[in-house]
């Protein structure tokens, strides 16, 4: 395990490999599991306000479903996560021929919003979990990213490579610089 901060960084984050496959896996993270997106109340807040600016990007059954639902819901855990389409597939999740993409990222990259997706779709396959002194990076394995995973020992892209943009996203570019420095100097001690 790694430490920066008040973030504990699971070491399979540093020495597993990992570089979605869209072509195999067809974005299976947006519509498989039980329950949306997890979001932080921040980012709820934010769904709510660019929905106007997002709603041309989605499908006509994820939009009849934020219509019934709203942006974003309290799970029965009490956590906050984006609505589904029959319990499965994510509202904002968008066809791209046989590829689900997200329809918050295609809003952002044609410059309609500045909000990208929610960090937890960002990071994924991190999971953070939050405790009261610190939070957890940890690596969830999943057997819809088995081509991911061959995909990045392939071309040897570790999983905190592939996610350098989300981490930064997150925690800004010294804490990735950081944790660059930690994996490293642990593969040369």
């Amino acid at each position: 395990m790694i430490q920066i901060g008040k973030s504990i960084v699971s070491s399979d984050i540093a020495e597993k490999y990992f570089a979605c496959d869209l072509s195999k896996c067809k974005g299976a993270c947006c519509i498989e599991g039980d329950a949306g997106a997890p979001l932080s109340q921040e980012e709820a807040v934010i769904l709510e306000e660019i929905y106007p600016l997002v709603k041309p990007y989605l499908s006509k059954k994820g939009i009849s479903e934020i219509e019934k639902q709203g942006t974003s819901l309290e799970d029965e855990d009490g956590d906050v996560t984006t609505p589904t389409i029959k319990g499965r597939e994510c509202v904002y999740a968008i066809y791209d021929n046989e590829v689900l993409k997200c329809g918050i990222e295609k809003a952002w990259k044609e410059g309609a919003v500045s909000f990208q997706k929610p960090i937890s779709c960002h990071l994924y396959p991190i999971r953070i979990t939050q405790y009261d002194e610190f939070e957890a990076l940890n690596y969830e394995r999943w057997h819809i990213c088995n081509p991911a995973c061959k995909n990045g020992e392939k071309h040897q892209v570790p999983l905190y490579r592939f996610l350098e943009g989300a981490l930064t996203r997150k925690y800004g570019n010294d804490w990735y610089k950081q944790l660059v420095y930690e994996i490293e100097k642990g593969k040369v001690d």
